[in-house]
């Protein structure tokens, strides 16, 4: 069955950095478009960034435009989501997401705060 694996959240200062992986499972990752979610407290869920199977088509939401970078890595069945110069609005459980055969999989998700 599908699995995606959320790791690397952690608390962090502002202007400083993580890196988010997750790992993939159970379908043929090279073939899907990845996408990472964010969701903070008392908000609604919002896609940060999407990757797609291969190439350079990217998006990202204009929040984190300049500042987080998604990227793949098709061997190790893992996406990436590095994030730079973070703010406390980046405060928020981190979820990675994968749409297949028109289901929707999620992961547990990551706690990424950024806090003084």
């Amino acid at each position: 069955q599908v699995q995606l694996v959320e790791s690397g959240g952690d608390l962090v200062q502002p202007g400083g950095s993580l890196r988010l992986s997750c790992l993939a499972s159970g379908f043929t990752f090279v073939y899907h478009n990845m996408n990472w979610y964010r969701q903070a407290p008392g908000k609604e869920r919002e896609l940060v960034a999407a990757i797609g199977t291969s190439g350079p088509g990217t998006f990202y939401a204009d929040s984190v435009k300049g500042r987080f970078t998604i990227s793949r890595d098709n061997y190790k069945n893992t996406v990436y989501l590095q994030m730079n110069s973070l703010k406390p609005e980046d405060t928020a459980v981190y979820y990675c997401n994968v749409v297949r055969n028109g289901n929707s999989y999620w992961g547990r998700g990551t706690q990424v705060t950024v806090s003084a």
